[in-house]
């Protein structure tokens, strides 16, 4: 018995070769449209659609496809006579085999400026019906969504090795496609940033050797609309594959960066900022975060928001870095950063930093949670003061530097900063007292301490953390305010003489 194969496709990569390889093995070819075209234009053999249904395609080409004789061809079960006795009785001739990809939904919603007209011209209802009935009856039905599997298939028939694992393989691809066009088309509809239904959809990016560690298993996935502001964007120009590790790390720098508008530099080392500086150059944001921390920088990510020069590069080059990101690296400083084989040099567009991500998402077991990222940023106009004592102008500035980088601290988080480098980061304790001491023992010794400020992510629950601080020579505070004791914390700080600021924002970050 003939075999009959319907063809339906946008993506037209490797049609007639397929096509003519399924005649060769004694297929009987039903297609549509333009997918009809190009295979006569091959001169391969082919029934029109409507020879099949004995109805035109309408409605602009909306409806062709959607027919009993198309659909009861696709689920007949062979193996149940009073099926195939009904597809006789009807004069309806089985199909074996469906070979569809759908309309460029995706690819017509990120062209500039598309209507919603355009866009929903790009839905296609055809199809995903097709498919999902061909892979619904994958026993009997081949169903082919993927140009990359046409030359497998060829091979398989020839050598009439389709196997059952195979034809599940097949089913399970069409679903995951068809769901992830499915959700594509219902982020682009819903209005509601946190709908009943969170419809997410990603590809797969870059498998990954191993996860968070070596007996763990791991990959990486990016949005099925790309973020063009984002790790996955990036451009690796040298270096080895990206870890796990790593890209959370990459990730947590980038985002960090681009707050700045003067030229920055920021190490990342275990999701929290080591070290953190602005200058009037790069240069002078490396030896300022450099020196914040030059223990913990050593295996850390970079970030800088400016291309990397030469003279960054060679003092880049003297320590053990695992990555670096910018804009762009000049050829010579490329040069001497590409001596280390295994160091990662990527670049970012950071013209699209307008466009990363607005929400964040993160799985816990049974779920996900899902939140705006905290993209607010308090300037001293955003600022109260709430002790007797006044902040300079310098404080003011150094306050705003460290409450900016307090935000991308893991919680409890203390940071002590000047007004362009950070001098100590307390992170991840679970008391505030201790993050207080572990920043302010950092800082000490570091040239610059006489100017300090703290800043820290949340209220102080009670008025230890600003008596160790200003007896040990902090001058001035950020903090969010709003604990029932914050009277005690004000008292503390008039008591020193300490100027204190208050801004209404908390910034947890777990």
């Amino acid at each position: 018995m003939t075999k009959r194969a319907l063809l339906s496709v946008s993506d037209k990569q490797g049609l007639t070769d397929f096509a003519a390889g399924l005649v060769d093995l004694g297929y009987e070819l039903v297609s549509t449209g333009g997918t009809k075209k190009a295979l006569e234009a091959a001169n391969i053999p082919v029934i029109g659609i409507e020879a099949v249904t004995g109805f035109p395609e309408m409605l602009d080409g909306r409806v062709k496809t959607l027919h009993p004789k198309v659909h009861a061809g696709l689920l007949a079960r062979r193996d149940l006579p009073a099926h195939m006795q009904q597809l006789k009785d009807a004069g309806i001739t089985p199909i074996d085999m469906v070979v569809v990809n759908l309309y460029p939904f995706k690819q017509t919603i990120q062209k500039p400026g598309v209507s919603q007209a355009d866009a929903i011209e790009q839905i296609d209802i055809g199809g995903p019906s097709m498919l999902r009935s061909a892979a619904k009856n994958f026993a009997a039905v081949l169903p082919i969504v993927d140009p990359a599997d046409y030359d497998r298939i060829l091979t398989d028939l020839r050598e009439d090795a389709i196997t059952p694992k195979l034809r599940q393989r097949l089913a399970a691809k069409v679903f995951q496609h068809t769901a992830a066009y499915d959700a594509l088309i219902a982020q682009y509809l819903t209005t509601d940033e946190f709908p009943d239904k969170l419809t997410l959809t990603y590809d797969k990016h870059q498998a990954l050797r191993y996860g968070e560690n070596s007996h763990q298993q791991a990959a990486f996935y990016e949005n099925a609309l790309p973020t063009t502001f984002s790790i996955t964007a990036a451009q690796q120009l040298h270096g080895k594959e990206l870890s796990y590790n790593n890209i959370k790390d990459a990730d947590a720098a980038l985002r960090m960066v681009s707050e700045y508008d003067r030229p920055a530099i920021v190490a990342m080392k275990h999701m929290n900022p080591c070290g953190v500086g602005l200058g009037d150059t790069i240069e002078s944001a490396w030896d300022k975060a450099y020196a914040a921390d030059s223990i913990s920088i050593f295996g850390g990510i970079i970030a800088a928001n400016r291309p990397v020069d030469l003279a960054t590069a060679e003092k880049m080059h003297a320590l053990f870095l695992e990555i670096i990101i910018a804009p762009s690296f000049d050829d010579d400083a490329f040069a001497v950063l590409a001596k280390k084989k295994n160091l990662r040099l990527l670049t970012v567009d950071f013209d699209q930093a307008h466009t990363a991500d607005k929400f964040e998402t993160v799985s816990v077991g049974g779920g996900l949670l899902r939140q705006e990222v905290d993209s607010a940023f308090e300037t001293p106009a955003d600022f109260t003061v709430v002790t007797k004592t006044q902040p300079t102008e310098e404080q003011l500035k150094a306050l705003a530097f460290g409450q900016q980088v307090v935000k991308h601290v893991k919680s409890n988080a203390i940071v002590v900063t000047t007004a362009d480098r950070t001098l100590g980061v307390g992170s991840g304790q679970m008391n505030r007292i201790d993050s207080t001491k572990i920043a302010i023992q950092k800082a000490m010794p570091k040239s610059g301490y006489e100017h300090a400020i703290l800043a820290s992510d949340a209220f102080f629950p009670m008025d230890d953390c600003v008596q160790y601080a200003a007896q040990h020579g902090i001058r001035a505070i950020v903090q969010p305010g709003g604990s029932i004791r914050d009277k005690d914390s004000i008292a503390m700080a008039d008591r020193y003489g300490i100027a204190m600021v208050t801004t209404g924002v908390r910034h947890f970050r777990h």
